[in-house]
């Protein structure tokens, strides 16, 4: 499977999905003017992706802000990853500031969804 990467912009987030490399990540900012047309193509990849996933996938959610559109995404991409550990063991890191209460809530909030490792992580 090809890799996905989509550089950051000043609005959308930076996104590696490189199974050869064992790199998934979204990373930075993600207040896209149109998020549903931004987390397509994610979402498009992460499905196929679901098919014949590695053995091991660690995804890694490193965002600084989200707004309230793209937070309805991510989530979509959180449980998509469920379909992953159908068939391979998933871990979710998600990495928060030590300061920011909001990005820390928000990782617990998502990790009471889903049924996969979920780790909430505070970076200094």
């Amino acid at each position: 499977m090809e890799k996905l990467f989509i550089e950051e912009t000043e609005d959308t987030p930076e996104v590696t999905l490189d199974p050869q490399e064992g790199v998934f990540k979204i990373s930075k900012i993600s207040v896209p003017e149109n998020a549903l047309d931004f987390y397509r193509p994610i979402l498009d990849w992460i499905k196929e992706y679901a098919e014949d996933p590695n053995a091991q996938t660690v995804f890694d959610f490193d965002l600084e802000y989200v707004n309230t559109a793209s937070s309805k995404q991510v989530i979509q991409v959180i449980l998509l990853l469920q379909k992953v550990a159908e068939k391979g063991d998933v871990k979710v890191n998600w990495y928060y500031e030590s300061i920011d209460e909001d990005m820390k809530a928000l990782g617990l909030r998502y990790k009471k969804l889903v049924s996969v490792p979920f780790e909430v992580i505070e970076v200094e």
